[in-house]
């Protein structure tokens, strides 16, 4: 089985094209799971045992295991452990580097943790994506145009009239010699994501920026999926993970922390309420475009 035939198997099997990003903050979880040998790891482990119906794929930011240091790779190890099999996993570290360096990260994402997909960012070309691409059965998201807002000063960039973001399309397309090439396009400008689609109509789209960076939840499902209505793979982290949590103003921003008359021992089931709403949203717009 292919990458993308298990994608459409478990996205017609949980009727999700939903994909929860386990971006797991150690400062923002629970104080009660500090009793935990791996608080991280039950965090992880109770979101997914409340959410593994209703998702097709999780994505593991890898920057919030590094960053707890030698112990966060072993939480990335059991974490995957704890999800179903059929359900997508993918390395979110955006790796891109020379040839001999891509090699090893594709070694670690692929090889040793087994995820079924990575990110990774073209910028330096073929060479540093090529170590990604050897299996059919696991796919290479690559950076194509993102949610963020620093996107613009180099992936809208011209090159020879067209925006470098439809350059790096045609060079997936190259590279897609084994189909297991897919997409990251960001859910905050519409009109790429609906342009991308046209360019690149048969491949798998990872599609972040819902929730917290306030993505068009309608476009990315309009213009996202193929014209099945699958291979879309809607991601959305920190309003799920935390959909328990309250909101504190930080100056010119906020951050969540659990209500004080809660012990925060609910969030895996206000998770799963905020992922089940999230999907049946987005089945609502499927079944009004596909």
């Amino acid at each position: 089985m292919n990458f993308n035939e298990k994608l459409r198997a478990i996205q017609r099997k949980n009727n999700s094209l939903l994909c929860i990003g386990l971006d797991t903050d150690i400062f923002q979880i629970p104080e009660f799971l500090f009793a935990y040998a791996d608080p991280i790891f039950e965090f992880n482990r109770r979101i997914i045992d409340a959410t593994k119906d209703i998702v097709c794929a999780y994505k593991i930011n890898l920057a919030f295991y590094e960053v707890v240091g030698e112990h966060g790779w072993y939480t990335v190890h059991q974490t995957l452990a704890r999800i179903p099999e059929n359900i997508i996993t993918i390395g979110d570290g955006k790796r891109g580097d020379i040839g001999n360096s891509a090699e090893r990260y594709a070694k670690l994402i692929l090889e040793d943790y087994e995820f079924d997909g990575a990110t990774v960012n073209p910028y330096m070309g073929e060479d540093s994506v090529k170590p990604f691409l050897k299996r059919k059965e696991q796919c290479a998201f690559i950076l194509t145009a993102t949610s963020n807002k620093g996107a613009k000063d180099f992936e809208f960039l011209k090159v020879n009239g067209k925006p470098l973001y439809e350059k790096v399309v045609q060079k997936i397309h190259q590279w897609n010699t084994k189909k297991n090439c897919g997409v990251v396009a960001g859910t905050t400008y519409p009109k790429v994501l609906k342009r991308l689609r046209e360019l690149a109509p048969k491949l798998p789209f990872l599609l972040p920026g819902i929730g917290a960076q306030r993505g068009d939840l309608e476009s990315a499902v309009r213009y996202g999926c193929d014209a099945h209505g699958e291979l879309a793979i809607i991601s959305s982290s920190r309003s799920i993970l935390y959909a328990s949590y309250r909101r504190v103003p930080t100056g010119l921003s906020t951050r969540r922390v659990v209500d004080e008359s809660s012990t925060g021992e609910d969030f895996s089931d206000a998770a799963r309420s905020a992922a089940l709403k999230l999907r049946d949203t987005i089945n609502r717009y499927r079944e009004k475009y596909f």
